[in-house]
């Protein structure tokens, strides 16, 4: 990714203990990127019946696919930076715009994941639709990781 975008970002992020250095790897991305395909192909085969875990796995089918960016930048987040942290870094690096875009809606869908995992008397119940929108955000998220990733843009953050 760009050094000059988001590099503060990541040195406060480094710094403040959210996201740590682990050895770059193209086999940690490639796998991370492999589970998030299955997860948005597993995700569309259970909206009928279950929704609400359709769009969990479809969150998660985006955060992989965000860690694998990640990993093969060297960087993975920690405990204390979390999920957040996850989209934080990629949102930071890259541009609001074109098929990067997708970035800018993930927190939405992090949310309304937290929402069906830790629900109280005010969350709403997942329709289908709002499971077709998550699984549409998972599998434009991952196209665009893999097409940044084939185009040899991400490289180890140094």
């Amino acid at each position: 990714m760009t050094r000059a975008r988001g590099r503060a970002d990541i040195e406060r992020m480094l710094s403040d203990g959210k996201l740590e250095r682990v050895p770059h790897s193209l086999d940690v991305s490639r796998r991370l990127l492999a589970d998030a395909t299955a997860h948005v192909r597993l995700a569309g085969t259970g909206i009928d019946e279950d929704p609400s875990g359709a769009l969990q796995l479809s969150y998660d089918a985006a955060r992989k696919a965000c860690a694998a960016l990640l990993a093969v930048q060297g960087l993975r987040a920690t405990v204390r930076g979390g999920h957040v942290a996850v989209i934080d870094a990629v949102r930071a690096q890259l541009p609001d715009r074109g098929d990067t875009a997708v970035f800018g809606r993930l927190h939405r869908l992090r949310r309304r994941r937290n929402a069906t995992e830790y629900p109280d008397l005010d969350s709403p119940g997942i329709t289908h639709d709002d499971a077709r929108r998550a699984i549409d955000t998972a599998r434009a998220t991952v196209n665009a990781v893999e097409r940044l990733l084939a185009g040899g843009r991400i490289d180890a953050f140094r």
